[in-house]
């Protein structure tokens, strides 16, 4: 008999963020604070999964902003080029717009301006496709930020994340716009708040910057952190992908079958 599945450790999920085509960083969401660090998305999504990403995270900015979908066609290139699972947020605002990325390929859908503006509409697609919808939460001062960070809400971050308890997301993204880019370290305080609200994993976002970064994370992992999106820190060598995957220890369990291509 198989014994009991391993623990899976916290995932490290590499950041790809998408405008015009092209792989960039926002300082704290800011479009006029834009840094571009590779012309060819796909090469640099094959890069990240060479050294070891078990996930990617992909970032639509043009759709953030504008709710167009601009870079649907790197979309397709990347899911069809790489064997890890990918996920995607960015201007998702419909069911229709969320089905149909999630039939070319991707593994996971992030909603976020949606999930305060049509939170049915999120419940309804999280039923509809569990464990394939994301909640991603961006807050300032611990309330919500909507449309690429670009208008704020009166909504609480924590209220957000239990009023979508039990309906079957398979995350909550939870970025502190403050730390953003800024390589600070992650708002641990915040994150521990958000995981205590609720039973959905959280996945951080924001401010990593080193190793010792990654290990405060792990103090959290017991609370339901169970992976952190890290961008900038790799594309700028603060961080090395494969030196932070041995920090925080094995890759996870996967049950059989998990990670697959999308059919």
């Amino acid at each position: 008999m198989m014994g009991p599945p391993q623990a899976r450790p916290m995932e490290i999920i590499p950041a790809i963020d998408l405008l015009d085509g092209q792989c960039v960083r926002l300082r704290q969401g800011d479009y006029d604070q834009v840094t571009r660090f590779a012309d060819d998305p796909v090469a640099q999504a094959l890069a990240w999964q060479s050294q070891g990403a078990r996930r990617l995270h992909l970032v639509d900015l043009d759709g953030a902003r504008r709710g167009e979908p601009v870079n649907d066609g790197v979309v397709r290139a990347i899911t069809a080029a790489l064997d890890i699972p990918v996920q995607l947020g960015g201007g998702v605002r419909s069911l229709e717009r969320a089905e149909d990325l999630l039939a070319c390929g991707l593994e996971r859908v992030i909603l976020g301006t949606v999930a305060i503006e049509q939170p049915e509409l999120v419940e309804n697609l999280a039923r509809r496709h569990p464990g394939r919808i994301v909640v991603g939460i961006d807050a300032r001062d611990g309330r919500v930020a909507t449309r690429g960070w670009l208008e704020s809400s009166t909504v609480e971050a924590r209220e957000l994340a239990r009023r979508f308890e039990g309906c079957g997301l398979a995350a909550l993204i939870t970025t502190d716009i403050a730390t953003d880019g800024t390589l600070a370290g992650p708002n641990l305080a915040f994150l521990r708040a958000m995981a205590e609200a609720s039973t959905t994993p959280v996945i951080a976002s924001g401010g990593v910057g080193s190793l010792t970064d990654f290990l405060s994370l792990l103090a959290l992992e017991p609370l339901g952190v169970e992976g952190v999106i890290v961008g900038r820190a790799l594309y700028d060598g603060s961080v090395d992908l494969a030196e932070a995957l041995q920090a925080v220890g094995p890759q996870r369990w996967q049950d059989p079958g998990e990670g697959l291509p999308v059919a």
